[in-house]
Protein backbone atom coordinates (compact mmCIF):
# COMPACT_ATOMS: atom_id res chain seq x y z
CA UNK A 1 0.00 0.00 0.00
CA UNK A 2 1.19 3.52 -0.83
CA UNK A 3 0.83 6.12 1.91
CA UNK A 4 -1.42 9.06 0.94
CA UNK A 5 -2.16 7.55 -2.46
CA UNK A 6 -4.71 10.31 -3.09
CA UNK A 7 -1.73 12.49 -4.03
CA UNK A 8 -0.85 10.31 -7.01
CA UNK A 9 -1.57 11.43 -10.54
CA UNK A 10 -3.66 9.04 -12.62
CA UNK A 11 -0.54 7.92 -14.51
CA UNK A 12 1.32 7.23 -11.26
CA UNK A 13 -1.65 5.31 -9.86
CA UNK A 14 -1.88 3.15 -13.00
CA UNK A 15 1.81 2.31 -12.67
CA UNK A 16 1.27 1.40 -9.02
CA UNK A 17 -1.66 -0.86 -9.96
CA UNK A 18 0.47 -2.60 -12.58
CA UNK A 19 3.31 -3.28 -10.13
CA UNK A 20 0.97 -4.52 -7.40
CA UNK A 21 1.92 -1.72 -5.01
CA UNK A 22 -1.62 -0.33 -4.90
CA UNK A 23 -5.17 -1.56 -5.35
CA UNK A 24 -8.12 0.42 -6.64
CA UNK A 25 -9.89 -0.04 -3.31
CA UNK A 26 -6.92 1.49 -1.49
CA UNK A 27 -6.85 4.46 -3.87
CA UNK A 28 -10.58 5.12 -3.62
CA UNK A 29 -10.49 4.86 0.19
CA UNK A 30 -7.61 7.34 0.25
CA UNK A 31 -9.49 9.79 -2.01
CA UNK A 32 -12.66 9.50 0.07
CA UNK A 33 -10.62 10.14 3.20
CA UNK A 34 -9.19 13.32 1.66
CA UNK A 35 -12.68 14.45 0.66
CA UNK A 36 -13.99 13.88 4.18
CA UNK A 37 -11.04 15.80 5.61
CA UNK A 38 -11.32 18.86 3.36
CA UNK A 39 -14.61 19.17 1.48
CA UNK A 40 -16.46 20.83 4.34
CA UNK A 41 -14.57 24.01 3.43
CA UNK A 42 -14.02 23.45 -0.31
CA UNK A 43 -17.50 22.14 -1.18
CA UNK A 44 -16.46 20.64 -4.50
CA UNK A 45 -19.04 17.85 -4.58
CA UNK A 46 -22.73 18.02 -5.42
CA UNK A 47 -23.15 14.25 -4.97
CA UNK A 48 -20.87 11.55 -3.61
CA UNK A 49 -21.56 7.88 -2.85
CA UNK A 50 -18.50 6.29 -1.32
CA UNK A 51 -20.08 2.85 -0.96
CA UNK A 52 -20.92 2.64 -4.66
CA UNK A 53 -17.43 3.84 -5.56
CA UNK A 54 -15.82 1.22 -3.33
CA UNK A 55 -18.00 -1.48 -4.88
CA UNK A 56 -16.78 -0.36 -8.31
CA UNK A 57 -13.20 -0.44 -7.03
CA UNK A 58 -13.60 -3.97 -5.66
CA UNK A 59 -14.87 -5.11 -9.05
CA UNK A 60 -11.90 -3.43 -10.77
CA UNK A 61 -9.50 -5.25 -8.46
CA UNK A 62 -11.29 -8.56 -9.06
CA UNK A 63 -11.02 -8.13 -12.83
CA UNK A 64 -7.33 -7.29 -12.61
CA UNK A 65 -6.54 -10.28 -10.35
CA UNK A 66 -8.50 -12.60 -12.66
CA UNK A 67 -6.26 -11.60 -15.55
CA UNK A 68 -9.14 -10.19 -17.57
CA UNK A 69 -8.85 -7.25 -19.94
CA UNK A 70 -8.47 -3.84 -18.31
CA UNK A 71 -9.10 -0.40 -19.74
CA UNK A 72 -6.92 2.70 -19.97
CA UNK A 73 -8.32 4.12 -16.71
CA UNK A 74 -8.99 0.85 -14.94
CA UNK A 75 -9.60 1.56 -11.25
CA UNK A 76 -9.04 5.33 -11.45
CA UNK A 77 -11.65 7.54 -9.69
CA UNK A 78 -13.03 10.41 -11.77
CA UNK A 79 -15.30 13.37 -10.93
CA UNK A 80 -18.02 14.54 -13.32
CA UNK A 81 -19.39 18.05 -13.65
CA UNK A 82 -22.97 18.02 -12.44
CA UNK A 83 -24.45 18.65 -15.88
CA UNK A 84 -23.45 15.21 -17.19
CA UNK A 85 -26.21 12.59 -17.01
CA UNK A 86 -25.23 9.56 -14.98
CA UNK A 87 -27.80 6.88 -14.18
CA UNK A 88 -28.14 6.15 -10.44
CA UNK A 89 -26.69 9.59 -9.61
CA UNK A 90 -28.61 12.89 -9.62
CA UNK A 91 -27.77 15.50 -12.26
CA UNK A 92 -28.89 18.82 -10.78
CA UNK A 93 -27.07 21.37 -12.97
CA UNK A 94 -26.33 23.75 -10.12
CA UNK A 95 -29.94 24.88 -9.74
CA UNK A 96 -32.82 24.06 -7.37
CA UNK A 97 -34.97 23.64 -10.48
CA UNK A 98 -33.37 20.22 -11.01
CA UNK A 99 -32.98 19.26 -7.35
CA UNK A 100 -32.88 15.45 -7.09
CA UNK A 101 -33.23 15.03 -10.87
CA UNK A 102 -32.26 11.56 -12.10
CA UNK A 103 -32.23 10.05 -15.56
CA UNK A 104 -32.37 6.46 -16.79
CA UNK A 105 -29.72 7.06 -19.41
CA UNK A 106 -26.06 8.06 -19.21
CA UNK A 107 -24.04 10.52 -21.25
CA UNK A 108 -21.96 9.04 -24.06
CA UNK A 109 -18.78 10.15 -22.29
CA UNK A 110 -19.83 8.22 -19.18
CA UNK A 111 -20.13 5.08 -21.29
CA UNK A 112 -16.60 5.71 -22.52
CA UNK A 113 -15.32 6.08 -18.95
CA UNK A 114 -16.97 2.86 -17.85
CA UNK A 115 -15.61 0.98 -20.83
CA UNK A 116 -12.14 2.21 -19.84
CA UNK A 117 -12.63 0.92 -16.29
CA UNK A 118 -12.88 4.32 -14.60
CA UNK A 119 -14.73 4.70 -11.31
CA UNK A 120 -17.34 7.48 -11.27
CA UNK A 121 -16.80 8.86 -7.79
CA UNK A 122 -19.54 11.50 -7.94
CA UNK A 123 -20.77 14.78 -9.38
CA UNK A 124 -18.86 18.01 -8.94
CA UNK A 125 -20.49 21.37 -8.30
CA UNK A 126 -21.25 23.65 -11.24
CA UNK A 127 -22.49 27.20 -11.46
CA UNK A 128 -26.19 27.71 -12.11
CA UNK A 129 -27.00 25.91 -15.39
CA UNK A 130 -23.26 26.03 -16.21
CA UNK A 131 -23.41 29.78 -16.73
CA UNK A 132 -22.29 32.80 -14.70
CA UNK A 133 -24.00 32.63 -11.28
CA UNK A 134 -21.58 31.11 -8.76
CA UNK A 135 -22.41 28.23 -6.47
CA UNK A 136 -20.78 27.27 -3.16
CA UNK A 137 -17.38 25.84 -4.17
CA UNK A 138 -14.23 27.53 -2.82
CA UNK A 139 -10.67 27.66 -4.08
CA UNK A 140 -8.55 24.89 -2.44
CA UNK A 141 -5.51 27.20 -2.22
CA UNK A 142 -7.46 29.79 -0.27
CA UNK A 143 -11.17 29.31 0.49
CA UNK A 144 -11.66 33.07 0.59
CA UNK A 145 -11.27 32.98 -3.20
CA UNK A 146 -13.33 31.60 -6.09
CA UNK A 147 -12.31 28.44 -7.94
CA UNK A 148 -13.68 29.94 -11.15
CA UNK A 149 -16.59 28.63 -13.16
CA UNK A 150 -18.56 27.05 -14.49
CA UNK A 151 -16.61 23.82 -13.89
CA UNK A 152 -15.98 24.95 -10.32
CA UNK A 153 -16.08 21.64 -8.50
CA UNK A 154 -14.18 19.75 -11.19
CA UNK A 155 -11.19 22.08 -10.97
CA UNK A 156 -11.32 22.28 -7.18
CA UNK A 157 -11.65 18.52 -6.69
CA UNK A 158 -8.48 17.83 -8.67
CA UNK A 159 -6.54 20.66 -7.03
CA UNK A 160 -7.61 19.46 -3.56
CA UNK A 161 -6.43 15.88 -4.29
CA UNK A 162 -9.98 14.50 -4.08
CA UNK A 163 -9.62 12.77 -7.47
CA UNK A 164 -6.77 12.61 -9.95
CA UNK A 165 -9.09 13.42 -12.88
CA UNK A 166 -12.30 15.32 -13.51
CA UNK A 167 -14.47 16.23 -16.48
CA UNK A 168 -15.82 19.71 -17.15
CA UNK A 169 -17.27 21.72 -20.01
CA UNK A 170 -16.41 25.01 -21.68
CA UNK A 171 -18.69 27.33 -23.62
CA UNK A 172 -16.53 30.38 -23.01
CA UNK A 173 -13.77 29.86 -20.42
CA UNK A 174 -15.17 27.23 -18.07
CA UNK A 175 -12.31 24.71 -18.18
CA UNK A 176 -9.21 26.82 -18.81
CA UNK A 177 -10.05 29.60 -16.35
CA UNK A 178 -10.89 27.44 -13.28
CA UNK A 179 -7.87 25.25 -14.03
CA UNK A 180 -5.75 28.41 -13.96
CA UNK A 181 -7.30 29.62 -10.70
CA UNK A 182 -6.91 26.22 -9.01
CA UNK A 183 -3.44 25.44 -10.32
CA UNK A 184 -4.27 22.32 -12.31
CA UNK A 185 -3.73 21.31 -15.91
CA UNK A 186 -6.80 21.96 -18.01
CA UNK A 187 -7.36 20.77 -21.56
CA UNK A 188 -10.19 21.52 -23.96
CA UNK A 189 -9.68 19.54 -27.16
CA UNK A 190 -10.90 20.50 -30.61
CA UNK A 191 -14.67 20.93 -30.78
CA UNK A 192 -16.16 17.60 -31.83
CA UNK A 193 -13.51 15.33 -30.30
CA UNK A 194 -15.65 14.47 -27.24
CA UNK A 195 -19.37 13.72 -27.47
CA UNK A 196 -21.83 16.06 -25.76
CA UNK A 197 -24.79 13.64 -25.80
CA UNK A 198 -26.27 13.53 -22.31
CA UNK A 199 -24.63 16.81 -21.29
CA UNK A 200 -26.75 19.89 -20.49
CA UNK A 201 -27.03 21.92 -23.66
CA UNK A 202 -26.48 25.64 -23.20
CA UNK A 203 -25.14 26.33 -26.70
CA UNK A 204 -25.18 23.78 -29.50
CA UNK A 205 -22.62 25.88 -31.39
CA UNK A 206 -20.20 26.50 -28.52
CA UNK A 207 -20.50 23.83 -25.80
CA UNK A 208 -17.35 21.69 -25.55
CA UNK A 209 -16.12 19.06 -23.07
CA UNK A 210 -12.74 19.33 -21.36
CA UNK A 211 -10.58 17.71 -18.69
CA UNK A 212 -8.72 18.49 -15.47
CA UNK A 213 -5.68 16.68 -14.12
CA UNK A 214 -2.43 17.18 -12.24
CA UNK A 215 -0.18 16.40 -15.20
CA UNK A 216 -0.17 16.94 -18.94
CA UNK A 217 -0.13 13.19 -19.53
CA UNK A 218 -3.21 12.76 -17.35
CA UNK A 219 -5.43 15.20 -19.24
CA UNK A 220 -4.22 13.65 -22.50
CA UNK A 221 -5.02 10.14 -21.26
CA UNK A 222 -8.50 11.16 -20.14
CA UNK A 223 -9.21 12.89 -23.44
CA UNK A 224 -8.16 9.79 -25.37
CA UNK A 225 -10.65 7.77 -23.35
CA UNK A 226 -13.50 10.25 -23.83
CA UNK A 227 -12.99 10.93 -27.53
CA UNK A 228 -15.27 9.10 -29.97
CA UNK A 229 -17.65 9.68 -32.85
CA UNK A 230 -21.28 10.12 -31.80
CA UNK A 231 -23.96 10.24 -34.48
CA UNK A 232 -26.30 12.05 -32.07
CA UNK A 233 -23.95 15.00 -31.57
CA UNK A 234 -24.18 17.39 -34.52
CA UNK A 235 -20.54 18.56 -34.25
CA UNK A 236 -18.97 15.17 -33.50
CA UNK A 237 -16.06 14.45 -35.85
CA UNK A 238 -16.76 11.36 -37.96
CA UNK A 239 -13.09 10.51 -38.38
CA UNK A 240 -10.10 9.38 -36.32
CA UNK A 241 -8.89 11.60 -33.50
CA UNK A 242 -5.33 12.61 -32.68
CA UNK A 243 -3.64 10.40 -30.08
CA UNK A 244 -3.41 12.84 -27.19
CA UNK A 245 -1.17 10.80 -24.90
CA UNK A 246 1.33 10.14 -27.66
CA UNK A 247 1.51 13.88 -28.25
CA UNK A 248 1.88 14.71 -24.56
CA UNK A 249 4.81 12.29 -24.26
CA UNK A 250 6.58 13.18 -27.51
CA UNK A 251 9.67 15.30 -28.00
CA UNK A 252 9.27 18.29 -30.31
CA UNK A 253 11.28 17.58 -33.51
CA UNK A 254 12.17 21.26 -33.89
CA UNK A 255 12.03 24.30 -31.65
CA UNK A 256 8.40 25.51 -31.66
CA UNK A 257 7.34 28.91 -32.95
CA UNK A 258 4.77 30.88 -30.95
CA UNK A 259 2.47 33.80 -31.69
CA UNK A 260 1.34 36.42 -29.17
CA UNK A 261 -1.60 38.69 -29.94
CA UNK A 262 -1.53 42.23 -28.52
CA UNK A 263 -5.30 42.39 -28.17
CA UNK A 264 -7.16 45.48 -26.91
CA UNK A 265 -8.44 43.64 -23.85
CA UNK A 266 -4.94 42.66 -22.67
CA UNK A 267 -5.20 45.69 -20.39
CA UNK A 268 -7.54 43.58 -18.23
CA UNK A 269 -4.54 41.55 -17.05
CA UNK A 270 -3.53 42.09 -13.45
CA UNK A 271 -0.01 43.42 -12.89
CA UNK A 272 1.31 40.09 -11.61
CA UNK A 273 -0.24 38.14 -14.49
CA UNK A 274 1.19 40.61 -17.00
CA UNK A 275 4.63 40.45 -15.41
CA UNK A 276 4.54 36.65 -15.34
CA UNK A 277 3.51 36.35 -18.98
CA UNK A 278 6.15 38.90 -20.01
CA UNK A 279 8.79 36.85 -18.19
CA UNK A 280 7.75 33.76 -20.16
CA UNK A 281 7.81 35.69 -23.42
CA UNK A 282 11.23 37.08 -22.58
CA UNK A 283 12.62 33.59 -21.95
CA UNK A 284 11.23 32.41 -25.30
CA UNK A 285 12.73 35.45 -27.01
CA UNK A 286 12.74 35.27 -30.82
CA UNK A 287 10.60 32.13 -30.75
CA UNK A 288 7.63 34.45 -30.14
CA UNK A 289 6.19 36.72 -32.82
CA UNK A 290 4.19 39.59 -31.36
CA UNK A 291 1.24 40.62 -33.49
CA UNK A 292 -1.13 43.55 -33.65
CA UNK A 293 -4.23 41.79 -34.96
CA UNK A 294 -7.10 43.49 -36.73
CA UNK A 295 -9.83 44.93 -34.51
CA UNK A 296 -12.21 42.33 -35.95
CA UNK A 297 -10.44 39.66 -33.90
CA UNK A 298 -11.31 41.43 -30.66
CA UNK A 299 -14.86 41.87 -31.95
CA UNK A 300 -15.27 38.11 -31.74
CA UNK A 301 -15.93 38.51 -28.02
CA UNK A 302 -19.26 40.15 -28.85
CA UNK A 303 -19.99 37.46 -31.44
CA UNK A 304 -19.44 34.69 -28.88
CA UNK A 305 -21.74 36.38 -26.37
CA UNK A 306 -24.50 36.83 -28.94
CA UNK A 307 -24.42 33.16 -29.96
CA UNK A 308 -24.17 31.89 -26.39
CA UNK A 309 -27.01 34.03 -25.07
CA UNK A 310 -29.31 33.46 -28.03
CA UNK A 311 -28.85 29.69 -27.90
CA UNK A 312 -29.23 29.19 -24.15
CA UNK A 313 -32.45 31.22 -24.29
CA UNK A 314 -33.67 28.91 -27.06
CA UNK A 315 -32.40 25.56 -25.73
CA UNK A 316 -33.63 26.09 -22.16
CA UNK A 317 -36.71 28.19 -22.94
CA UNK A 318 -39.10 25.78 -21.24
CA UNK A 319 -36.96 25.65 -18.11
CA UNK A 320 -36.85 29.44 -17.92
CA UNK A 321 -40.54 29.94 -18.64
CA UNK A 322 -41.72 27.39 -16.08
CA UNK A 323 -39.23 28.24 -13.31
CA UNK A 324 -38.58 31.96 -13.60
CA UNK A 325 -38.87 32.52 -9.86
CA UNK A 326 -36.10 29.97 -9.18
CA UNK A 327 -33.55 31.61 -11.47
CA UNK A 328 -30.90 34.01 -10.17
CA UNK A 329 -31.28 37.70 -10.92
CA UNK A 330 -28.06 37.70 -12.94
CA UNK A 331 -29.36 34.92 -15.21
CA UNK A 332 -32.73 36.62 -15.54
CA UNK A 333 -30.97 39.73 -16.82
CA UNK A 334 -29.04 37.72 -19.41
CA UNK A 335 -32.07 35.80 -20.64
CA UNK A 336 -34.16 38.96 -20.88
CA UNK A 337 -31.43 40.52 -23.01
CA UNK A 338 -30.99 37.34 -25.05
CA UNK A 339 -34.65 37.26 -26.02
CA UNK A 340 -34.19 40.59 -27.76
CA UNK A 341 -31.54 39.21 -30.13
CA UNK A 342 -33.10 38.77 -33.55
CA UNK A 343 -32.68 35.67 -35.67
CA UNK A 344 -30.87 37.78 -38.28
CA UNK A 345 -28.39 39.04 -35.67
CA UNK A 346 -27.84 35.48 -34.52
CA UNK A 347 -27.28 34.18 -38.04
CA UNK A 348 -24.87 37.02 -38.75
CA UNK A 349 -22.93 36.02 -35.63
CA UNK A 350 -22.75 32.42 -36.83
CA UNK A 351 -21.37 33.64 -40.15
CA UNK A 352 -18.63 35.59 -38.36
CA UNK A 353 -17.86 32.50 -36.29
CA UNK A 354 -17.37 30.52 -39.50
CA UNK A 355 -15.02 33.23 -40.80
CA UNK A 356 -12.99 33.05 -37.58
CA UNK A 357 -12.64 29.29 -37.98
CA UNK A 358 -11.40 29.79 -41.55
CA UNK A 359 -8.91 32.44 -40.41
CA UNK A 360 -7.37 30.18 -37.78
CA UNK A 361 -7.28 27.23 -40.19
CA UNK A 362 -4.75 29.19 -42.23
CA UNK A 363 -3.02 31.00 -39.37
CA UNK A 364 -1.14 28.02 -37.94
CA UNK A 365 0.80 27.35 -41.13
CA UNK A 366 3.63 29.44 -39.67
CA UNK A 367 3.15 28.81 -35.93
CA UNK A 368 2.99 25.82 -33.61
CA UNK A 369 0.83 27.55 -31.02
CA UNK A 370 -0.59 30.83 -29.83
CA UNK A 371 0.55 31.71 -26.32
CA UNK A 372 -1.94 33.63 -24.20
CA UNK A 373 -3.07 34.22 -20.62
CA UNK A 374 -5.40 31.58 -19.20
CA UNK A 375 -7.17 34.18 -17.07
CA UNK A 376 -6.87 37.83 -16.11
CA UNK A 377 -4.89 36.99 -12.99
CA UNK A 378 -5.36 35.20 -9.69
CA UNK A 379 -8.77 33.93 -8.62
CA UNK A 380 -11.12 36.70 -7.47
CA UNK A 381 -12.46 36.82 -3.93
CA UNK A 382 -15.38 34.51 -3.30
CA UNK A 383 -18.60 36.44 -3.87
CA UNK A 384 -17.06 38.66 -6.55
CA UNK A 385 -17.92 36.39 -9.47
CA UNK A 386 -16.05 33.52 -11.10
CA UNK A 387 -13.54 35.62 -13.04
CA UNK A 388 -13.25 37.16 -16.48
CA UNK A 389 -13.35 34.52 -19.28
CA UNK A 390 -12.24 36.89 -22.04
CA UNK A 391 -8.82 35.30 -22.52
CA UNK A 392 -10.54 32.05 -23.57
CA UNK A 393 -13.38 33.48 -25.66
CA UNK A 394 -11.79 33.66 -29.11
CA UNK A 395 -10.37 30.15 -29.04
CA UNK A 396 -13.59 28.59 -27.74
CA UNK A 397 -15.60 30.36 -30.42
CA UNK A 398 -13.33 28.89 -33.11
CA UNK A 399 -13.38 25.42 -31.50
CA UNK A 400 -9.60 25.27 -31.18
CA UNK A 401 -7.74 22.98 -28.76
CA UNK A 402 -6.50 24.84 -25.66
CA UNK A 403 -4.36 23.79 -22.73
CA UNK A 404 -3.44 25.68 -19.57
CA UNK A 405 -0.22 24.98 -17.71
CA UNK A 406 0.14 25.94 -14.00
CA UNK A 407 3.35 27.89 -14.45
CA UNK A 408 2.93 31.18 -12.55
CA UNK A 409 2.14 32.36 -9.02
CA UNK A 410 0.46 35.69 -8.27
CA UNK A 411 1.13 38.28 -5.60
CA UNK A 412 -1.22 36.53 -3.15
CA UNK A 413 0.40 33.15 -3.66
CA UNK A 414 -2.41 31.85 -5.89
CA UNK A 415 -1.81 30.04 -9.20
CA UNK A 416 -1.92 31.68 -12.62
CA UNK A 417 -1.92 29.57 -15.76
CA UNK A 418 -0.32 30.09 -19.15
CA UNK A 419 -2.46 29.04 -22.10
CA UNK A 420 -1.44 27.50 -25.40
CA UNK A 421 -3.81 27.28 -28.36
CA UNK A 422 -3.23 25.08 -31.39
CA UNK A 423 -4.74 24.29 -34.79
CA UNK A 424 -7.97 22.33 -34.97
CA UNK A 425 -7.60 18.55 -34.96
CA UNK A 426 -3.87 18.78 -34.25
CA UNK A 427 -4.34 18.47 -30.51
CA UNK A 428 -1.48 16.00 -30.23
CA UNK A 429 0.94 18.57 -31.65
CA UNK A 430 -0.37 21.19 -29.22
CA UNK A 431 0.27 18.85 -26.29
CA UNK A 432 3.74 18.09 -27.65
CA UNK A 433 4.44 21.82 -27.77
CA UNK A 434 3.08 22.22 -24.23
CA UNK A 435 5.44 19.50 -23.01
CA UNK A 436 8.34 21.26 -24.71
CA UNK A 437 7.39 24.59 -23.09
CA UNK A 438 7.17 23.07 -19.61
CA UNK A 439 10.55 21.43 -19.98
CA UNK A 440 12.24 24.45 -21.56
CA UNK A 441 11.02 26.88 -18.91
CA UNK A 442 11.98 24.53 -16.08
CA UNK A 443 15.50 24.08 -17.50
CA UNK A 444 15.93 27.81 -18.07
CA UNK A 445 14.82 28.73 -14.56
CA UNK A 446 17.04 25.99 -13.11
CA UNK A 447 20.06 27.29 -15.00
CA UNK A 448 19.45 30.81 -13.74
CA UNK A 449 18.93 29.52 -10.21
CA UNK A 450 15.69 31.46 -9.73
Amino acid sequence: MIQDSYKLTASEALDAFASGRLSSVELVKSCIGQIKATDDRIKAWAFLDGNVALAQAEECDRIRKAGLATGALHGIPVGLKDIIDTAKMPTQCGTPIFSGRRTDHVARLVERLREAGAIILGKTVTTELAFVHANETRNPHNPDHSPGGSSSGSAASVAAFHVPLAVGTQTNGSVIRPASFCGTFGFKPTRGVISRSGVLQTSVSLDQVGCFGRSLADVALLTDVLGCYDQYDTVSLARPRPNMLTGAQAEAPVTPEFAWFDLPFNDRLSTDARDGIEAVLEILGPQVTRMQPADTLADLVTVQARIHEYEIAQHQAEVFDQNWDQISDILKTIITRARKITKTEYEDALAVKASAEAFFANFFVDYDAIIAPSAAGEAPMFGEGTGDPIFCTLWTLAGLPCVTLPLLVGENGLPIGVQLIGPAEKDDRLLRTARWLQKYLAETVDQKGT
